[in-house]
């Protein structure tokens, strides 16, 4: 399989693709969800599979009003770039002392170097977090990490946070380099784990020693 068209089109006979389209009809029909449904695999859509070289596994999308942009820890611009995101750009800062953009929290300059946002669940009700946290979902994702999982090409999984950890199962590719540590929400970072985490740097070492162009980290 070399491309997301191919991926979609395979998975759309599958009983839980059938029962995911059903229940996102009802939803999106009944109540307010985000992101907007034309941006529900906008990562997809950003990152080609052929030029995927990094993956940021994130939850479930931003719950309040203009926030979800289909694409995991992003925001459009003119939305408040969240927590999370801002102690992302903190280890980024600490890291390669790159003067971050802190009013900016649009990533889709990373999606466009090979960096798949994605998101372990698509969609949310307004307001409410995990509120589509179904076994669909969960399928469905097992289905794109299988595919990640068998890339040729040397990929980096940064899997922050305890959910995010439990996909490090799925992925046993010896071209691949897994990265975990805490979450990036202030409630885990304070803790301690994710300030000093090097992952970026690691990600970038990774995938020059592996004959591919670094990630441009920075954001302005």
């Amino acid at each position: 399989m070399t491309s997301w068209k191919e991926f979609f089109e395979n998975i759309k006979e599958k009983d839980y693709s059938k029962s995911l389209r059903l229940f996102l009809d009802e939803e999106y029909q009944k109540h307010i969800i985000y992101p907007p449904r034309h941006l529900m695999f906008n990562a997809f859509n950003q990152t080609p599979l052929n030029e995927v070289k990094v993956v940021i596994v994130g939850q479930d999308p931003y719950h309040e009003p203009g926030q979800a942009m289909g694409m995991s820890f992003s925001v459009p611009d003119g939305i408040e770039v969240p927590p999370s995101l801002i102690n992302i750009y903190k280890e980024i800062n600490n890291e390669f002392g790159y003067e971050m953009n802190y009013q900016s929290g649009d990533l889709t300059y990373l999606a466009k170097q090979g960096v798949l946002l994605l998101n372990a669940v698509l969609s949310v009700r307004a307001h409410q977090a995990l509120s589509h946290n179904i076994n669909e979902y969960r399928l469905f994702l097992n289905d794109v990490l299988s595919l990640l999982n068998k890339l040729d090409q040397p990929v980096v999984f940064m899997l922050w946070g305890n959910s995010a950890r439990k996909l490090k199962l799925q992925l046993n590719n010896p071209k691949h380099l897994v990265l975990e540590s805490v979450h990036p929400s202030p409630l885990s970072a304070n803790r301690g784990g994710w300030f000093g985490n090097n992952h970026f740097k690691m990600a970038n070492e990774y995938l020059i020693n592996n004959g591919v162009s670094p990630i441009n980290w920075k954001n302005n």
